[in-house]
């Protein structure tokens, strides 16, 4: 059987990368009943690299919603290590986003929606959630974006 949630990435041109390593001392998800708790993950690329920088000085908000998708297909595919299938997401619970950015930006909300708004395309009503959208005066190795989820499964 395919994975429909899968088929819909595919549509969208999207592909879930390799499941980061933790950067420190903790793990990437904790499952405590249905619930899935995932630490922060960061905007890291396919080759190891990442979005960093602070917005909008080094980054533009644009940008900053670009590093918001990646965080979410990273995590993503800690959800898909977890469980076997997206398939068996019941709900994204909440979304918590940490924006690097000037002590007078205002605009994390937005930055953050690249995260929310992709959550929404790939799992529809499934993917509505709470959201805090926060900015950070810094955040680990620099990066402009790190986005944290608790996930109902199956």
């Amino acid at each position: 059987m395919s994975d429909s949630i899968n088929d819909k990435m595919a549509t969208l041109g999207l592909t879930l990368p390799e499941v980061p390593l933790p950067v420190a001392a903790y793990v990437n998800c904790v499952r405590s009943g249905n619930l899935l708790h995932l630490s922060g993950g960061l905007p890291i690329r396919a080759d190891g690299s990442m979005i960093t920088g602070k917005i909008p000085t080094d980054l533009t908000p644009e940008e900053g919603q670009e590093a918001a998708r990646l965080c979410i297909l990273n995590r993503l595919a800690v959800v898909k290590q977890e469980i076997g299938s997206l398939d068996k997401v019941k709900q994204i619970v909440a979304l918590n986003g940490f924006v690097n950015s000037e002590p007078d930006f205002q605009g994390h909300p937005v930055v953050i929606n690249g995260a929310s708004e992709l959550l929404l395309q790939v799992f529809g009503d499934r993917g509505k959630h709470s959201r805090t959208a926060l900015g950070a005066a810094s955040l680990p190795l620099g990066v402009a974006v790190e986005i944290n989820l608790v996930v109902e499964v199956e």
